[in-house]
């Protein structure tokens, strides 16, 4: 890996190691505000729903909330990955 180094009078800093530091996160220490914002931006649920008696497919963000419902799995699944984010199937 390469890394670039700064001096700054007597003082060497790597910028890797600086922004390694900066990203790392422990994920044993999540807060459950923090938790339940994991994967928001980027997952949704699908799952079979019944709709007034008719077998449908509900699409859920990744805290739950509903989103949408899908008349077919194809269809709720397309709609997810138009929207840029990566479905996932609960039976």
């Amino acid at each position: 890996m390469k890394t670039d180094t700064l001096k700054t009078g007597t003082d060497t800093t790597s910028s890797t190691q600086a922004a390694i530091a900066e990203e790392a996160f422990d994920i044993r220490r999540m807060t459950p505000q923090q938790l339940a914002q994991l994967g928001m931006p980027d997952l949704a649920y699908i799952k079979p729903v019944l709709m007034n008696g008719t077998a449908a497919f509900a699409i859920h963000a990744a805290d739950g909330s509903p989103m949408a419902v899908a008349a077919d799995c194809d269809l709720a699944i397309a709609a997810v990955v138009q929207h840029e984010m990566m479905p996932a199937l609960v039976h």
